[in-house]
């Protein structure tokens, strides 16, 4: 890489250098800074699912004719029913300026400011233009029109300078958005840098009062709203809403927010009609992201060896949700697979005779040495590890906070030195058990390698 100096050797020394404030498209020499300011309000509107390319040529063949600098743009302002509109993000993401949004009232009091109203517009959404309203909507009482709407086969545009330089603040609201965040079990050390930073870009934590008091620091100077257990739908549901008055809501899980957590509850109300229980039309709207997290089974079995070494399930045994005839079959279905499985929420106070049917079910169909882990507060400084069988375990030794992890009839317990462990094996005995152990880079010279590579760009050899 260059020296800094070097970026600027060809620049003359001793030379005046021009500064030029202007809003117009100009190529800067090398003695000549351009400054654009920026107040410029771009109106956006587009049909549903408008290709981004046909929104984004639009723009910028437009700003050509009205000689208008893409660097003086504020910010990309449309109505709050295109909050989701895919191609006006793409928009205001390749302008590097962030997106507003208008609800109707607003954009209908500028109706009078309009110079081409639409009365197709207005039959199909209530209001007179989209891309002129919301440029003036966002330019101010004092601002003013500078380049009328233009339009392609499926979207329009249009340009308001702001009355005010610089802008006093952003106007209009900001899209909402949903982070389901999974901080895994409770350990800080756990939490990926992507959640990290989610969190510390909320604008409000939702969640168990729990869950969000394991963020301990992380959460200290962010607003919250707290939730019980069994308040799920209502925590979902307060998300959603929140987000669409323009926040960035973390709704915080223990785990991965999409096992066993919010993540399948939020997409449920999304996927229903405020009439059928669903959310409001502004909260099916907000964007959701996802921060995966460390479940309980995987930190279950770092602690204990690689009791996950071969093909296994996961079985929540509440049903508070889910019939008990359902989680029986699939009991079964699990033991006759010989899988092992990872039993969440085992007991309860009120539930108490699941675990012990799931323990007989198994016993079926592998015996009752078979291994057994008991994890319990992971991550925590209160962790606790158990080593049993089957055969021999006990109810009054599991409570909420516990998994189960009950082996496969090839899982071994292993005593060392330095403690226990169980782990599963994958079926490399075939190879241990050769008289003729070849080295390991021979051996997988050859290409036939059974390594899991999934997520490199190698598939696995199975």
């Amino acid at each position: 890489m260059p020296e800094l100096n070097d970026w600027f050797a060809h620049v003359p020394r001793g030379g005046a250098v021009t500064l030029t404030a202007t809003r117009q498209q100009r190529t800067p020499t090398e003695t000549q800074l351009v400054f654009c300011p920026q107040d410029i309000l771009l109106g956006v509107g587009c049909a549903r699912g408008a290709a981004a390319d046909e929104v984004i040529d639009l723009v910028m063949a437009e700003l050509q004719t009205a000689n208008i600098n893409a660097a003086s743009i504020a910010a990309v302002v449309t109505a709050d029913i295109k909050a989701d509109e895919p191609a006006i993000h793409a928009l205001a993401s390749m302008l590097a300026v962030p997106l507003r949004v208008f609800d109707r009232d607003v954009l209908a009091a500028e109706t009078d400011r309009l110079e081409s109203p639409s009365q197709v517009v207005f039959d199909e959404i209530g209001v007179h233009g989209v891309a002129e309203a919301a440029a003036l909507a966002a330019a101010g009482p004092e601002g003013k029109l500078i380049h009328p709407k233009a339009k392609s086969g499926n979207a329009t545009m249009a340009l308001a300078q702001a009355g005010t330089f610089p802008l006093p603040a952003l106007p209009g609201r900001k899209p909402g958005r949903v982070m389901l965040i999974g901080i895994g079990p409770g350990k800080a050390e756990w939490r990926t840098p992507e959640a990290s930073q989610m969190i510390l870009g909320a604008d409000e934590l939702v969640g168990y009062d729990l869950y969000i008091d394991l963020l301990g620091a992380a959460a200290a100077h962010i607003p919250r709203r707290d939730f019980k257990l069994g308040e799920e739908e209502a925590r979902c549901r307060y998300a959603l809403e929140s987000a669409a008055t323009g926040k960035d809501v973390a709704v915080i899980c223990s785990g991965d927010a999409g096992i066993y957590a919010m993540g399948a509850l939020v997409y449920e109300l999304l996927d229903r009609s405020q009439d059928a229980g669903g959310v409001s039309a502004a909260a099916r709207r907000v964007a959701i992201s996802t921060a995966p997290g460390i479940s309980a089974l995987q930190a279950a079995a770092a602690r204990s060896g690689a009791i996950l070494g071969h093909d296994f399930c996961t079985i929540s045994l509440s049903d508070l949700l889910t019939p008990w005839p359902t989680i029986e079959k699939r009991i079964h279905a699990a033991g006759a697979g010989d899988f092992v499985v990872a039993f969440y929420n085992p007991v309860s106070r009120r539930r108490r005779t699941q675990l012990a049917a799931a323990r007989d079910i198994l016993m079926q169909y592998r015996g009752g040495d078979v291994p057994v882990l008991l994890a319990s507060s992971l991550g925590r400084p209160e962790e606790a590890l158990k080593f049993r069988s089957l055969g021999s375990l006990d109810i009054d030794e599991v409570d909420m906070l516990t998994t189960v992890m009950v082996g496969a009839s090839t899982s071994r317990h292993l005593s060392l030195g330095r403690g226990e462990a169980v782990y599963t094996p994958r079926g490399y005995a075939k190879h241990l058990d050769r008289d003729d152990h070849t080295d390991a880079d021979d051996r997988t010279s050859t290409g036939d390698s059974d390594v899991e590579m999934t997520g490199t760009g190698r598939k696995t050899g199975t």
